[in-house]
Formats: C-alpha cells, sequence, structure tokens
C-alpha cells in the first residue's frame, strides 16, 4: 500500500510522522553511545580490578605457591580475557552500530529535506496556478457585471425618445466595448481554469505520489535500518559467547584445581624447621647452695673457686657488656645458616637451581661467541675476530665465578643433608631425647655446626670462629667487672642439639643431648649463655640447642 494512493491529502502529517521517525532513530542512537559507554566502563574496571588483586611481580618470594593463591590467579586472567571480550563488544557495537547509525541519520535527514522541499515546490506551484485562476475568474465576473450594465443603460437610452442620436450612439459602442472585455476575460479564464486543473491533476496524480513514495521508501528504509542495528547489537555479543564460556570454563577449572591437602603439605615443607620437638622440663635443684658438707667450705669460699676454676663469667647484672663486641640484629648470612636446616636446604637448592640457570645462558653466550669468532676467522670481510676476545674472556670469567659459587653452595647442601640425615638416624635409633650421646656420637660426628649455623669439616672451626670474633679474647678482662654474688636465676632450659668442645675462653662445654640451664637469651649474634648443673657457666652456640623458656620469668637480664 502507497502513501501516495491513501494519504494524498496529509502532505502535513507525512512531514509530521517522518520527522518523528527520524527523532526516535536519534534516541536509539543515543542509547546505543551509553551502552557503548558502560561496555568501555565496565571492561576498564574488570581490568583494574584484575591488576588491583593480581600478583606482585617485585619478588620471587612472593610468588604464590599455594593452590588456591594460583586458583585466584588463575580466574583473575580469565577475568581479564572476559574484559577484553567486553572490550571487542564495545569495538563491534562502536563500528557497526553507533558509527552506522550516526551515518545513517545524518545521510535520512539530507533525504528527508530533499523530499519535502520537493514537496512543498510543488504545492506552491499548484497554489500559484490556483491564484491565476481565481484572479481570471474574478476578472471575468466583473467584466461580465459591466457589460450587463452597459447593455441595460444602452437599452434604457434606446427607448428614451428625449435621448438624443449621440448619447445612444455611445452607449452602443460602450456595450460593444464591454462585450468585447467579457469575453477576452472568459477566454482567459477558461485558459487558465484548464491549466490549473491541468496540473492539479499532475500534481495530485504524478508530482505527490511521487513524493509520498520517495518518502514511504526513506521511512522504510530507517525501519529495516533500525531492525539491522537490533540484530548487529545482539549480534555482537553473540560473537563473543563461544570465548566468554571458554573463560568460565578456565574459572571452573581453576576452582576445580584446588587442592586442601597438597596446600597443607606446602605448609609443611614451607615452615619445616628439622628440629626435633622439646623434651621435658628438667628438675632445678634450688637447694644445691643450701645443704652443703662442712668440707665444701664456705659459700664465698666455692663461689670464689668456681670462678677460680672457670673463665666463663662474662658480664655482669647491670651495666653489662656485649660478650662479642657491638650487638648483631640478626642479619643474614651467604650460607643461609640464620636459618632452620630444612629451610636453609631449600634455599640453598634453590640458589644453586638459579646458579645453574645462569651458568646455561653463560655457556651458550660462550659457544655463540665462540661459532662467531670462526665465521670471523674464515670470513674476515665480515668482522675481525680479535674484536671478540674481550668478550669471550669476560663471558669465560663469569662461568668460573659461577661454578665456583655452585660448588660453594653444592658444599653447603651437602652439610647440610649429612646432618639433616644423621639426625634422622639418630631419631630412628630408638634412644630418647635425653639419651647421653655414644662416644662414636661424640667422636665421630662427620661435621660441626659453627655459630653460624652452618656447618664445617674442620675440627678447628672453633678457632676460626674465635678469629671472627677478636672480642672473645679479651673475655678475661671482662672477669673482674663480674661482682655477682649470687648465680643469675634460670629463664628456661636448652637441650644440646649437637656436641660442642667450647675450646674458647667464654664458651660452655656440652654433649648432645646434654640438658642446660638458660641465664641469658640469645641477643642477636648466635650465642646464648647457659649453666651446666654443676654450675659452671658460659656461651653455646644458638644453632646447637633447643631452647625452651619459662612464661613469666624474672631472671631476664636487661641491657642499659
Amino acid at each position: 500500500m502507497h502513501w501516495g494512493a491513501e494519504l494524498w491529502d496529509q502532505f502535513d502529517n507525512i512531514e509530521k510522522h517522518t520527522q518523528w521517525g527520524i527523532d526516535f532513530l536519534e534516541k536509539y542512537t543515543k542509547f546505543v553511545k551509553e551502552r557503548l559507554d558502560i561496555e568501555q566502563s565496565y571492561a576498564k574496571q574488570l581490568r583494574n580490578l584484575v591488576k588491583k588483586y593480581g600478583p606482585k611481580r617485585s619478588s620471587k618470594d612472593e610468588e604464590p605457591r599455594f593452590s588456591y593463591c594460583q586458583s585466584f590467579f588463575q580466574v583473575l586472567n580469565e577475568l581479564n580475557d572476559y574484559a577484553g571480550q567486553r572490550e571487542v563488544v564495545a569495538e563491534e557495537i562502536g563500528h557497526r552500530v553507533y558509527g552506522e547509525l550516526m551515518r545513517y541519520s545524518h545521510d535520512l535527514k539530507m533525504e528527508r529535506k530533499t523530499h519535502l522541499q520537493e514537496g512543498r515546490k510543488a504545492q506552491q506551484y499548484l497554489d500559484t496556478c490556483w491564484k491565476q485562476m481565481d484572479n481570471s475568474k474574478k476578472k471575468f465576473e466583473r467584466e461580465c457585471k459591466e457589460t450587463e450594465k452597459a447593455q441595460m443603460n444602452y437599452e434604457k437610452l434606446d427607448s428614451d425618445h428625449n435621448a438624443t442620436k449621440a448619447d445612444v450612439e455611445k452607449a452602443k459602442q460602450q456595450l460593444n466595448l464591454r462585450t468585447h472585455m467579457a469575453d477576452d476575460s472568459k477566454n482567459e479564464y477558461a485558459a487558465q481554469l484548464q491549466n490549473f486543473n491541468s496540473e492539479q491533476q499532475k500534481h495530485f496524480q504524478f508530482i505527490m505520489p511521487q513524493i509520498f513514495k520517495n518518502l514511504q521508501d526513506m521511512d522504510e528504509r530507517r525501519i529495516v535500518k533500525l531492525s539491522e542495528c537490533y540484530r548487529g547489537f545482539a549480534e555482537a555479543e553473540r560473537r563473543v559467547v563461544p570465548i566468554i564460556n571458554k573463560c568460565l570454563d578456565g574459572m571452573i577449572s581453576a576452582a576445580k584445581s584446588v587442592d586442601d591437602r597438597k596446600d597443607s603439605l606446602i605448609v609443611v615443607e614451607s615452615f619445616k624447621s628439622g628440629f626435633e620437638p622439646p623434651g621435658d622440663f628438667p628438675f632445678e635443684d634450688f637447694s644445691q647452695n643450701i645443704y652443703r658438707t662442712v668440707s665444701d667450705g664456705s659459700l664465698s669460699a666455692q663461689k670464689q673457686e668456681m670462678r677460680g676454676d672457670q673463665k666463663y663469667t662474662t658480664g655482669k647484672s647491670k651495666g653489662k657488656l656485649w660478650l662479642f663486641g657491638k650487638k648483631n640484629k640478626g642479619t643474614a648470612s651467604e650460607d643461609f645458616s640464620h636459618l632452620p636446616p630444612e629451610q636453609r636446604r631449600k634455599k640453598l637448592q634453590q640458589r644453586i637451581d638459579e646458579l645453574n640457570k645462569e651458568l646455561q645462558k653463560e655457556m651458550d653466550q660462550r659457544d655463540a661467541l665462540n661459532k662467531m669468532k670462526g665465521v670471523y676467522e674464515q670470513n674476515p670481510q665480515m668482522g675481525d675476530s680479535v674484536s671478540l676476545h674481550p668478550k669471550i674472556s669476560e663471558t669465560m670469567s663469569n662461568i668460573d665465578k659461577l661454578r665456583h659459587e655452585i660448588q660453594k653452595n653444592e658444599t653447603w647442601l651437602f652439610e647440610v643433608e649429612n646432618r639433616t640425615s644423621g639426625r634422622g638416624d639418630r631419631r630412628l635409633s630408638g634412644g630418647g631425647m635425653f639419651e647421653r650421646p655414644t662416644e662414636a656420637n661424640h667422636h665421630g660426628t662427620p661435621g660441626r655446626e659453627s655459630p653460624e649455623g652452618s656447618y664445617t669439616d674442620d675440627p678447628n672451626q672453633e678457632q676460626r670462629a674465635h678469629q671472627r670474633y677478636p672480642e672473645v679474647n679479651r673475655a678475661a678482662e671482662f672477669d673482674d667487672e663480674f661482682e655477682d654474688d649470687e648465680p643469675l636465676p634460670a629463664v628456661g632450659h636448652c637441650k644440646a642439639l649437637y656436641p660442642f668442645d667450647g675450646q674458647n675462653e667464654g664458651t660452655l662445654s656440652m654433649q648432645e643431648g646434654e640438658v642446660l640451664y638458660v641465664i641469658e637469651e640469645d641477643k642477636g649474634d648466635g650465642w646464648t649463655r647457659a649453666r651446666k648443673q654443676n654450675g659452671q657457666e658460659g656461651y653455646v652456640p644458638t644453632s646447637y640447642v633447643d631452647i625452651t623458656l619459662e612464661k613469666n620469668s624474672k631472671g631476664a637480664v636487661t641491657y642499659i
């Protein structure tokens, strides 16, 4: 059904309808723009969210090890991919829907303007024809009336016997003139009427129907374009649905990869120290200074004898100096001796793996340089082989350094593994925690641990520790400063994990499994002050003992 046949007289309403259609198109275009902004903002916020909660790459120690952490980061990766698909949707909507609507809306306005101008122009021409016809009609009407007056005047004079012949002749001439003018007006009116009817027929049967048809086609194309945009809007979403489903499947797979048992095992491996559990609390005999025989002498004499027999007293209860110089804050050592054995082993193994990777890179670079050198020697025009010598020398030096570092770390690792396996053998031998060590265990230990916690096969390792802390040589100078009449109270007890000879002044020898009183805690230098059952006092390596402190102890020493 065509508008021209049914709506030939509704030009103004057609104009309003087409304008309403364009307004609706612009309204939908604004809707698409806002939806586009929402998609872009949503994708941006998702990416910012992933960046905020994603893993930080500042340190390797912060890399996730637990399955639930890895699963969460995998979910974040999938969410990041999902955000990318939302960006794809926004891009598709922007190019295929919003951009097309903006262009089409502009073209539609221009086309409508052209058709309406043609319709107005045709209407104006028809109005002009009607005015000309109406003017000729009114003129013909006036001429006819004037002719009738002239005829009546002539007939009156012609019947009047008193009228002169000249007056009658004049009236006759006037009648003839008016009759001739009336005939001319009649002919002009007839011509204008015929022209108007022709133009009106052409206007309503050909010109306006064609204009209405053009407007109808334009409006129908607008409707079809809206339908295509609706479909394109949905297709933009449908194209990314498979990828979005893959993202969601990845999230589900990440959720399924969470393993609670594995995470519990990681906790054990991360914090396992390798030490044995602490033993029972020993009985502290505070009556040893009360019940004494007469042959033991006076209390002051015994204290003087104890001070004369041993030179292990190393400080005062007030104004006390630190035994090994300036107090150490417990900085990490190169061989990780500040860590428990199990953690130390893992750190050493990790360092060895990293050094092996660096060594492989240097060796690959060396092979590449040697190959390039051979090519230059065979083809001098390609380059000077002598220019590669400094780089080859530097690479060989780096390889030697890395091999030395690997050998050194492997030695430390071997010592730690020997110690760990030795303690495991002792634990499996069936001996109790407080079982006294056998002679073989005491003298046949494959290695001893230094005050820093590392192991060495050198029997003179304590001499080297003594050289590292030269202040120990002045331990005798501190003896004159200790004026305490009473021994320091115990703040806890400890059990010797390994034998220690205590050959240097200020140190205390002990056997594996021996229980000692702790009278001063480790202040960060790796040494703990302890006392034997017989009252002998001195310093022992903290890493050699398993310490148990008493709660609410009043025997702690405060340094000023």
